[in-house]
Parts: C-alpha cells; structure tokens; sequence
C-alpha cells in the first residue's frame, strides 16, 4: 500500500516561487507515475502535471507551462513540483497521485493512491 505525504505549501506573494513534495512511503515509488492536481472549493479537480515513472515523460497543464517544474528523485522516493512566477489562480490545494499507469496518471481518473493535500494561497 502506497502512502503519500504532500509539503512545502503556503503563503507566497504573487511572483514568488514554491517546491512542492510529495514523499512516498510504504513502496518504491519507481513503480509509479506521480500526477500533481489543485483544487479550489467549489471547483473542479485539474491536472497540473505529470511526470512517467522513469521521468522521461512529463506534461503541464498549459496554464503553468514554463512556470512550473515537476521532477522526481526515486533514490529518496519524492517527487517535486517547483513553482515560479505564481499568480492568485494558482492558489488551490494541491494534491499528489501515484497509479502503476501513466495514462491513467495523465488523464486523471481511476487513479489509485492520493495524499491528502497541501494548502498554497498566492496573496499579497
């Protein structure tokens, strides 16, 4: 059973930047592609980004393309996703996602494994 643990959110100014983790445990995440999401109350869940198990593959929703970073370190089971140049509509819950495929990662449904959140809010 994989267990993830979303931090690093918080209170940032608009332009600043954030890295967000996602550390594993419970089983190797190499096994898994790792998907990023936000969510704003009384909004839907979207995709932020995804990166394949081996992190050859990555996609970015286009709203944070050349903004954010997502990447993986596996020797320390953590999968990162660095932000810069952040704006209010960045402010969200964000929420990490593991499942065995990445298709299933990248379209966002039917995945398997989710942390519970960590709160970013985009404020001066």
């Amino acid at each position: 059973q994989l267990h993830l643990v979303e931090s690093g959110g918080g209170l940032v100014q608009p332009g600043g930047s954030l890295t967000l983790s996602c550390t594993a445990s419970g089983s190797l995440l190499d096994d898994y592609a790792i998907g990023w999401f936000r969510q704003v109350p009384g909004k839907e869940r979207e995709q932020v980004s995804c990166i394949s198990q081996s992190g050859g593959s990555t996609n970015y929703l286009r709203s944070v393309a050349g903004r954010f970073t997502i990447s993986r370190d596996n020797a320390k089971n953590t999968v990162y996703l660095q932000m810069t140049g952040l704006k209010s509509e960045d402010s969200a819950i964000y929420y990490c996602a593991a499942d065995g495929s990445y298709m299933a990662v990248l379209d966002g449904r039917n995945v398997d494994y989710w942390g519970a959140g960590t709160l970013v809010t985009v404020s001066s």
